[in-house]
């Protein structure tokens, strides 16, 4: 009897399964923001010490993505798009992703600290409990402004980054949070007005379940004109320039007239637009991280020509 080969997809089903459990999506999210956070800080550690402070920060994002899992597994369980989550689909038990969601974030706030600085590693530490405790167990159930609030958690990566980089908290990077901040409330806006119905059969308190999608489209582009001004702010500081100005305007330019879109809708059919300007929202993240990085490359190779761009910090 081939004992290896029986052996063999088990094995494979379970890491896939912890894997699952991380939230990889959310996670990867976390690691690249944290990652533009450690490539534009203005003092650079080795790349081979940059690559275990982010591998620190991941581990750190997945262990608060499996906490989560594990105390929302009824919540998932109800929901058509989380039903298939390893804990509503019984491939991993209650217990086991708590031990794995707690082992992970022990290991990443004590390994950054050690790497790296307990600064850092304390506001690693402070993220993860601020998406258990304060997001997961307190807000999510309780208030239409979960979102709102509980995105302070997924807007940490690039201080953590930065501050991982430099032992010191400065104004670009908390800028960079603010950014996130305001950008998460209009990104999950749209998925539930896509996914009310989900969030409605398992009595989360989501905006548009309580309030409707039209009041919701209006917040949505509330928050979208919010974000484009805290986007034009970090123009003007000295990860900014005249550069990323002009590339992030172009993203703003669609978002805002993304948001109008949505906002002029005056009737509710098969949400196209919310999942459409779901999708942007995203690209919309990770292009602008993307033209930090490409700003700060050029203003590397050109830093002998004065170019007259005003800082505000």
């Amino acid at each position: 009897m081939n004992t290896l080969g029986n052996v063999e997809p088990i094995v494979k089903s379970s890491l896939k399964d912890l894997y699952a459990l991380l939230k990889p999506r959310v996670m990867w999210l976390a690691v690249f923001t944290a990652a533009v956070g450690i490539m534009i800080a203005p003092n650079q550690n080795s790349f081979f010490l940059s690559l275990i402070i982010l591998l620190c920060i991941s581990i750190g994002a997945g262990a608060a993505g499996a906490l989560n899992m594990w105390w929302d597994k009824e919540i998932d369980n109800l929901m058509e798009r989380t039903s298939g989550r390893p804990l509503p689909s019984e491939k991993i038990s209650s217990d086991d992703a708590f031990v794995f969601g707690f082992s992970l974030s022990i290991f990443s706030v004590m390994f950054l600290g050690l790497v790296s600085n307990w600064l850092a590693a304390f506001l690693l530490g402070v993220t993860i409990f601020f998406y258990l405790v304060i997001y997961s167990i307190f807000l999510k159930k309780t208030t239409p402004q979960n979102i709102v609030i509980g995105g302070a958690a997924g807007a940490m990566p690039p201080l953590i980054g930065w501050v991982a980089t430099t032992g010191t908290i400065s104004a670009e990077p908390l800028l960079l949070f603010l950014f996130i901040f305001f950008w998460t409330p209009p990104h999950f806006w749209s998925l539930a007005i896509i996914t009310k119905d989900d969030y409605a059969k398992a009595n989360i308190p989501m905006f548009p379940v309580l309030y409707g999608v039209e009041k919701t489209r209006k917040l949505i582009l509330l928050y979208s004109v919010i974000l484009t001004v805290c986007s034009q702010i970090i123009a003007f500081t000295e990860i900014g320039g005249p550069l990323f100005f002009l590339l992030s305007n172009v993203l703003n330019a669609v978002l805002l007239l993304s948001a109008v879109r949505l906002f002029r809708i005056h009737k509710n059919g098969e949400y196209e637009r919310e999942k459409r300007f779901f999708k942007y929202t995203i690209l919309y993240l990770f292009l602008y991280f993307g033209f930090l990085v490409i700003s700060n490359f050029f203003k590397t190779f050109s830093a002998d020509i004065p170019l007259n761009w005003p800082n505000l910090f």
